[in-house]
């Protein structure tokens, strides 16, 4: 080992600092490339979340402003003949606005720092851990109220007399109706049986606006739910790495 050393030394420029192999310190190099690794992927993952949110957020909007509208017409909303749950917009504050707020510094973060050494991104990262966990929420609350929408039925106008309980043709949910001795019967008649869905006789093609539409936020709102987890995941390792992508400020 003594001759190894001494050949090291023998052949090294002058001014060059040799180290020993008892002075080495081996394991930082792995540990620093490491974490270099880590915060580069960090800040990949956050500029792909980032505007994948910012798109969902958009869809889940439009699809819960559709819902008010049923068919394009203005009129039901203006005389209040929209479902309750519809009326909750869940897609525009829920699976809208807070994951567009999330999604937005995220994006944001993610490109303004993106090959820098350090620009304060423990401090950003932090927040849109943050921010994420709260798009995680509005996200579930969108997919619960969406969920019991769908459920649920739309609200129009149907013949009573048919069901039972009523006489005549009246405005509420026929299908909650039709469900309320046995539930299981009713999510198999409205969903899986589209002969059942001419019991409503106005607003044209509620029934298919409704599925459709509470559908489609269901599914945003889940993605939306594993993106900001995901998120929420990036955040804490971006809290201890950085977002930046491995490059080393000058000396």
């Amino acid at each position: 080992m003594e001759l190894v050393t001494y050949a090291i030394v023998f052949w090294a420029p002058w001014d060059t600092p040799v180290m020993t192999s008892h002075e080495m310190p081996m394991s930082r190099v792995p540990s620093g490339q490491a974490l270099s690794r880590v915060a580069m992927c960090v800040g990949t993952c956050s500029r792909i979340v980032g505007p994948c949110l910012l798109v969902l957020g958009t869809l889940s909007m439009a699809a819960s402003i559709l819902l008010l509208f049923p068919g394009g017409a203005s009129k039901y909303l203006v005389e209040g003949r929209i479902s309750k749950h519809a009326k909750a917009v869940p897609g525009i504050w829920g699976g809208g606005i807070i994951v567009l707020l999330a999604a937005t510094h995220i994006t944001a973060v993610g490109w303004r720092c993106a090959g820098c050494s350090d620009c304060g991104t423990r401090r950003n990262a932090f927040i849109s851990a943050v921010l994420s966990k709260l798009a995680l929420l509005g996200a579930a609350a969108c997919f619960i109220f969406s969920g019991v929408g769908l459920t649920n039925g739309p609200l129009c106008f149907y013949n009573a007399s048919e069901h039972g309980h009523r006489h005549g043709t009246v405005w509420g949910y026929p299908f909650l109706d039709a469900g309320s001795q046995e539930p299981d019967a009713r999510t198999e008649n409205y969903l899986y049986d589209r002969r059942t869905w001419s019991t409503c006789l106005e607003p044209e093609g509620i029934v298919a606006w409704n599925v459709v539409l509470f559908s489609l936020l269901l599914l945003i709102s889940a993605a939306e739910m594993v993106l900001a987890s995901f998120q929420i995941l990036n955040g804490c390792l971006g809290c201890l790495c950085g977002f930046c992508d491995g490059k080393k400020s000058p000396p």
